[in-house]
């Protein structure tokens, strides 16, 4: 185990939209530090998103993400010798980072068939998770599933 706590660095807003959070999914999105390249499909996503909405990318971002964000989740807990998967609440900074990491993970999962550029995978992605349809929020959807279920567990919690 560490001897401290990892510092929290604080992330620069991204130049468009002015938002860390948008800067956030810009890294999750980025690959092999190729941030500009990054940059480009998250804003077409927007872009698209926009288009498709007809409001403020901003607010439907943070739709999204209220959709997606985990209220509880099940961590294993060793207790006399058995392992045991007790519901926790999720603390909203964890909640916040699982929410991006389903998001891009779901949309690079999505078909090359039926989507050409990754912008329009994510912008496919945020759209069906505002309609609480699509894999991240099926992942959201299975995590307060197993909270549920583990209920009898809750106990153990410390």
């Amino acid at each position: 185990m560490r001897t401290k706590r990892a510092p929290i660095r604080e992330i620069a807003p991204d130049p468009k939209y002015g938002s860390v959070k948008v800067a956030k999914l810009i890294n999750y999105v980025m690959r092999d530090g190729k941030k500009s390249v990054a940059r480009k499909q998250v804003y077409k996503a927007f872009e698209l998103v926009e288009a498709e909405k007809k409001q403020d990318p901003l607010k439907t971002f943070d739709e999204v993400l209220e959709h997606i964000t985990p209220k509880m989740e099940v961590r294993s807990r060793r207790v006399g010798g058995a392992s045991y998967q007790v519901p926790m609440p999720v603390k909203p900074r964890r909640g916040f980072a699982l929410a991006l990491r389903w998001l891009v993970a779901e949309a690079n999962k999505r078909p090359n068939k039926q989507y050409h550029t990754f912008a329009e995978k994510l912008a496919a992605e945020m759209l069906d998770a505002l309609e609480d349809r699509g894999g991240a929020v099926e992942k959201k959807n299975t995590s307060h599933r197993m909270a549920e279920a583990n209920k009898a567990f809750a106990h153990f919690r410390w």
